[in-house]
Formats: structure tokens, sequence, C-alpha cells
């Protein structure tokens, strides 16, 4: 069904502009019944972007990195995050910045990653979606310490954690974030499925 059938614009106003873009809209919806329903929302736009997680097989080790994070800061007080390495694309394709990404942030270069899927992460407020990847790592790709940009505030602890020990940290609360607990379960079911559940 083309947009103008579903979706009919009436008016933006941006309300910051700053790191990404926060727009208050005012459309008209049309519900499933076919009548019209006025509606105000905001949306945060700043690009899309990639995530990844790099496996060992010889060690069946995961590679995480963990960081401040200030909105997980301010609604839980956790002064780190466990995740799998990530960035925006900032007009990128989406598997040559996830390359420089990992080696900014793990000090791995990696040369082949795999597309598994493209997620929007948070729908009712931005518009960002994620392109997933995962790769395969071993000592010899290693090519710097990692840590992030300085400049750009990042101070990234690289943990490489067996994935044993991965699954429960999820249930433990110790992995909190969705794009890490999504990429360790895939992962898992693939590792399930190659085995026959063994």
């Amino acid at each position: 069904m083309p947009k103008s059938e579903i979706f009919r614009p009436i008016s933006e106003q941006i309300l910051a502009s700053d790191w990404g873009v926060l727009t208050k809209y005012e459309f008209e919806l049309r519900r499933q019944n076919g009548e019209w329903q006025r509606q105000t929302r905001e949306a945060y736009d700043r690009g899309n972007g990639a995530t990844c997680l790099l496996h060992n097989p010889d060690t069946d080790q995961v590679l995480l990195t963990r960081q401040f994070r200030l909105p997980v800061f301010l609604n839980g007080g956790f002064d780190g995050l466990i995740e799998t390495p990530a960035g925006l694309l900032d007009g990128a394709q989406a598997d040559e910045r996830m390359r420089n990404e990992l080696e900014e942030e793990t000090g791995y270069q990696i040369d082949k990653l795999i597309h598994l899927f493209d997620v929007y992460m948070s729908p009712g407020s931005v518009t960002e979606h994620l392109s997933f990847f995962k790769g395969i790592y071993s000592a010899s790709d290693q090519t710097g310490q990692g840590g992030g940009s300085f400049e750009e505030g990042e101070d990234i602890e690289v943990m490489h954690v067996p994935l044993a020990d991965a699954m429960p940290m999820i249930a433990e609360g110790e992995i909190r974030d969705a794009k890490t607990i999504i990429l360790l379960q895939q992962l898992m079911i693939e590792k399930l499925t190659r085995t026959g559940g063994n």
C-alpha cells in the first residue's frame, strides 16, 4: 500500500539538532477500519548503525566490550555496559564501517564479516536500524589495543568471554544490551543446530 494511503503529513517541528535530530510530527494515520486519526509523535534520527559479534571457535570465546553509557547510568546506575562492538554508519557501507569500528574498539582486524539481518531497535521513537554481522577472530587478527577513540570520549574495555559464561550473564543481568543478547542467542541457535541440540 502506498504511503499516501495510510499516512498524511500535516506539520514538522525540529525540537533539537545536535548529535541527532529530534522532530515533532503531526499527521493523520489511516486506521484498519478506514478512518483517519490525527496524531502527534516525536522521532529521533541519528542515522543507521551496525554491530558485530566475533567468535573464536578454537577457544569458544566471544569478543565483547564494556563502556560507560550515560542513558544506562541515568536509568539504572550501571557504570559500564557489556556490548558487542557497534557504530553509526555516517554514510559508509555497513560492512566497511563495522570493520573500522572493530579495529578501533577492539584492536582486531577482520576481513570477512557475514551479514545476518537488519533490526529496528526502538521503533516507537528512534528511526535507526542496525545491521547485524558475525565474524570469526583469532589471536593473529589483533593489530592494536583497541579502546575506542579518545576524541569521541570512548574508554572501552575489551573482553574475551567464554560463550558458556556469556549466556548465563544474560539471565543474571550482567548483559542487558539488546543487540548483544540477540547476537549471542543467534550464535547459540547456530551452534545447537549444528550439533543437533547436544
